[in-house]
């Protein structure tokens, strides 16, 4: 994938960084992302863009017995773009599909894996200039997923993801008493180890399917239980609006 980007765009001058689960050792397949981040020393061009939108179905499709490559997400965009957060030609690929947008903004977490823990895949590295998070901008992050979690979690899909809110909650919690970033997987065990998660039933169950998704995914009676979720996580919130509020 990073040769056929490097290819495409190889008048730009890109760098290809791997984030994310994946250099966090907590990438599990059938729940996790591959993410990627490019970034051009000029603005990607329309054509460019246009080979680049599908790239994913496109090798996907020459080689049908590697299945990651749908796993990919990310944006790619010009460097002077991204950090400047200003209108660019960006590329984005996502869980529901791809697009040619004019924006593409990491927040607070992604930096933070980007220039801990990003891998440079390929080009010159151009995170000098980056700066790390402030707390408060780990902490205004934090107050929105809360407000996402109290607004799409109070029911919950009979969907494996169900349980990564549950996730999610442990690793905002961790975040606010460290300032720092921890692995979601990571971020459930240490919330089991202190005692901080009020439905440890519920969060156990959760670290055994995300460290084993495959495994669940014909589990009739796991995605009915996914379903009942939603007081669970919410009462988990509680504990999180109080960590927010100190």
């Amino acid at each position: 994938m990073t040769g056929a980007i490097a290819e495409i765009l190889s008048d730009c001058k890109p760098s290809v960084y791997l984030y994310g689960s994946t250099t966090l050792d907590d990438f599990k397949y059938g729940w996790s992302d591959i993410d990627i981040l490019v970034l051009t020393q000029k603005v990607i061009s329309d054509e460019q863009a246009n080979e680049l939108v599908f790239l994913r179905q496109k090798m996907a499709e020459e080689y049908q017995n590697n299945q990651y490559f749908r796993s990919f997400e990310g944006g790619m965009l010009s460097v002077s773009g991204f950090m400047d957060r200003t209108p660019d030609r960006v590329v984005y690929w996502g869980t529901s599909g791809q697009r040619i947008t004019d924006f593409y903004v990491f927040d607070s977490f992604s930096m933070a894996e980007l220039l801990e823990n990003g891998i440079l895949l390929f080009g010159d590295d151009v995170r000098g200039d980056f700066k790390y998070p402030a707390y408060e901008s780990f902490h205004l992050d934090v107050e929105k997923h809360y407000n996402a979690i109290r607004r799409y979690a109070q029911i919950t899909d009979r969907s494996l993801y169900s349980f990564g809110w549950l996730l999610d909650i442990a690793r905002c919690i961790y975040t606010l008493r460290t300032g720092k970033i921890i692995a979601k997987t990571k971020a459930g065990e240490w919330s089991l180890e202190n005692a901080i998660c009020p439905v440890p039933t519920e969060l156990k169950k959760a670290l055994s399917v995300r460290k084993n998704p495959t495994e669940y995914l014909k589990d009739t009676v796991t995605f009915d239980y996914a379903e009942t979720l939603g007081p669970a996580i919410q009462k988990f919130a509680d504990v999180l609006e109080k960590e927010l509020n100190k």
